[in-house]
């Protein structure tokens, strides 16, 4: 797929899905702006990537970050087309009867009110233009997970914002969809397998898809050929979605 000209906001753009969707974009020809907290990781990211990309220091959890990487996004390339809200967290790990009120919190702020942010920064920016918004979902959006409430919970809100920013903005032109990838080999999988805490931590590290799986996936979410699901959620676990994404 050709993205030529076309300009990519990617939230938690220093590692795992968000780092190989950078990758995979940019790849297609497209503008990237990695923005993530480690402003040391996407600056490397940015430097292997080329002229092309543009690290910004973000956190999702404070609406002026989100709203100042929009900004930058449309000064530097001068247009924004795309917008992935990956950035997310799985700690702190914990049963309700004992979470830390505030560790829990700050899941909200990342999982839930991140992707709030990036929707509300973004969409006044791409509505004379139109494009297309995607959530980074997960199957714990719709199934409790032992001692995951507050990734269950975050997950689940930021699914229905994804729903209704699709109701709302599908007559401006904007593309708004989800992706539920299954378990992927990153960072947060080595987090919940040093937990020990529920069944996903037992998996093996070869159960697991490569995190390019889930960022091609979601160049193909950018064509035409995914049009059908326009404000629904869809799955990696799928083979017939594999199959349209090109994965097999």
């Amino acid at each position: 797929m050709d993205m030529s000209g076309k300009t990519v906001l990617i939230t938690g753009a220093s590692r795992g899905i968000g780092a190989e969707a950078g990758r995979v974009f940019a790849a297609a020809g497209a503008n990237v702006v990695l923005a993530a907290r480690s402003e040391d990781e996407i600056s490397v990211l940015a430097a292997e990537i080329g002229p092309s990309a543009l690290a910004v220091r973000c956190d999702v959890s404070r609406y002026e970050d989100v709203a100042g990487a929009v900004q930058m996004a449309v000064r530097h390339f001068g247009s924004l087309d795309v917008v992935i809200n990956n950035a997310g967290v799985i700690e702190p790990i914990s049963h309700l009867a004992t979470a830390d009120p505030e560790g829990w919190s700050k899941a909200i702020d990342i999982n839930l009110k991140g992707v709030f942010f990036g929707m509300r920064a973004a969409v006044p920016a791409m509505r004379e233009q139109g494009g297309t918004i995607i959530t980074i979902s997960s199957g714990a959006a719709s199934n409790p997970i032992e001692a995951w409430s507050h990734y269950c919970s975050s997950k689940a809100g930021a699914a229905m914002l994804t729903r209704c920013l699709h109701l709302e903005e599908q007559i401006h032109g904007l593309r708004v969809m989800g992706l539920s990838p299954g378990t992927v080999a990153t960072q947060m999988q080595r987090e919940i397998k040093t937990s020990g805490i529920n069944p996903v931590s037992q998996l093996n590290w070869e159960d697991h898809i490569p995190a390019d799986w889930p960022a091609r996936a979601l160049l193909w979410m950018c064509s035409a050929d995914a049009d059908e699901f326009l404000g629904e959620e869809i799955s990696l676990r799928q083979d017939a979605i594999r199959k349209r994404a090109g994965l097999v």
